[in-house]
């Protein structure tokens, strides 16, 4: 009965974490949508190698500060308000786009999608585990929004590789189009559901008997966590998280940004890439599902570490075949990286995040690791052209092996963590071997 409990909870929050991660998806979306049509951008509005950077860049950074942010954008407007209402401005953003007819219009909407999507992010999922009745509960939620994250990123390949016989930038407008009806139809949900409603006031309530129960009134705040009373434990679960997140994303950016242009270097023309795109994003969507299914439950430490063994494995694999074995050989280890990608990567880190923390500061601190870790990647997007050339390939699959093991080596020891202080799955476990005895 117990079980079946808990999943009547997980089926009536659901609606939430979907408009939760929406977020998610126009998230991906601008990312792959903008990659995937920056060249249509750059022959319709004639613009320069430069500008083509410069937007390229300014996506990347907006994202950046808007994660950064997120925390003090709800110390100024409140949780709930910032959730309720950035989708609206992630709209503006790409109405802006839609519209534009030169650099600065297109730049200027670039940077309002990407900051109020980088400010999404971390403040949904906030949304998703305040309201949450309990941590298990709270665990599948947040992890089912890596799913939207994915369908993002599916849908964006597939609009562009339809629009793509599109004569001038109308295919383009049309890719952005489709992000503006999502943010506008996730802006109407999440500010007129009355269900919504309900759970955000249930939440608040249970939030502030969690804290009277463990704090009294004293002050929570990013600093005061990190560096007061219970630094210990906190900072060490900070440190372990930023350092596997920051590791496993400069990774991730790798393919999700420069994917094609390492397959079309490999050999592949462009509707062959675009097309082994789709189909390497459907693996990885695939397996998200799957981690989806037991993110809130003891199996979870074992999904991980198969996930982070096959990911090693795929990028020593390359290395061995070797950079000229062609884009088949890079397509097939890149669908082994997508496959243990979704069991030792974002969702995960998710679920970390929203249960290591108190309530009060997890969009901050969320917030922050996001805003670092995509700093990393955007400063490490400069050179990563060069690590995925033919002549360098195989060399940088090494290193990539390497920074997989030492996010591994990250994970096992927020793992320990948390079964230290009993945070997370091991109080699922512990009370499912209460439970069996």
């Amino acid at each position: 009965m117990k079980q079946k409990a808990k999943g009547d909870l997980v089926k009536e929050y659901t609606p939430l974490a979907t408009a939760a991660g929406i977020g998610s998806m126009l998230g991906s979306g601008c990312i792959v949508g903008l990659s995937a049509t920056i060249t249509v951008w750059q022959a319709g509005l004639g613009l320069s190698t430069g500008q083509v950077g410069i937007i390229s860049g300014a996506l990347t950074f907006a994202i950046a500060f808007g994660s950064l942010f997120a925390g003090q954008i709800t110390k100024i407007f409140g949780l709930i308000r910032a959730f309720n209402w950035l989708n609206l401005f992630y709209a503006i953003g790409t109405l802006i786009c839609i519209l534009a007819n030169d650099f600065s219009f297109l730049l200027i909407g670039v940077i309002i999608m990407g900051f109020s999507s980088g400010a999404d992010l971390p403040i949904s999922l906030t949304v998703v585990s305040h309201d949450a009745p309990d941590e298990t509960t709270s665990a599948k939620l947040v992890s089912s929004t890596q799913i939207f994250w994915q369908v993002g990123v599916f849908i964006s390949y597939i609009c562009s590789f339809l629009l793509s016989g599109i004569q001038g930038v109308l295919g383009a407008r049309i890719v952005f189009g489709i992000l503006f009806i999502f943010a506008v139809v996730t802006w109407l949900w999440r500010l007129t559901s009355k269900k919504f409603r309900t759970f955000h006031e249930a939440g608040t309530i249970r939030q502030a008997e969690l804290k009277a129960q463990t704090s009294g009134q004293a002050e929570v705040s990013f600093k005061t966590v990190l560096f007061g009373s219970q630094m210990k434990k906190y900072f060490s679960f900070f440190m372990a998280i930023i350092v596997f997140y920051v590791c496993w994303n400069l990774l991730a950016n790798t393919w999700g940004q420069f994917q094609t242009y390492a397959l079309t270097n490999a050999g592949a023309t462009q509707t062959q890439a675009t097309g082994l795109g789709i189909v390497l994003n459907v693996v990885s969507l695939l397996t998200t599902i799957a981690f989806t299914s037991v993110a809130g439950g003891k199996y979870r430490n074992k999904a991980f570490f198969v996930g982070a063994f096959v990911q090693i494995a795929a990028m020593l694999g390359m290395a061995l075949i070797g950079g000229g074995a062609g884009f088949i050989a890079l397509a097939i280890t890149i669908g082994f990286y997508n496959f243990g990608n979704p069991l030792a990567g974002e969702a995960i880190y998710k679920v970390w995040t929203q249960e290591s923390f108190p309530a009060e500061t997890r969009a901050s601190l969320q917030g922050f690791i996001n805003g670092f870790s995509r700093m990393c990647c955007g400063l490490f997007a400069f050179v990563t052209p060069y690590l995925v050339a033919p002549g360098m390939i195989q060399q940088s699959m090494y290193g990539f092996a390497g920074i997989v093991a030492i996010a591994t080596v990250a994970g096992v020891v927020m793992m320990r963590l948390q079964k230290k202080y009993n945070v997370g799955s091991s109080q699922e476990e512990s009370a499912m071997t209460a439970e069996n005895h």
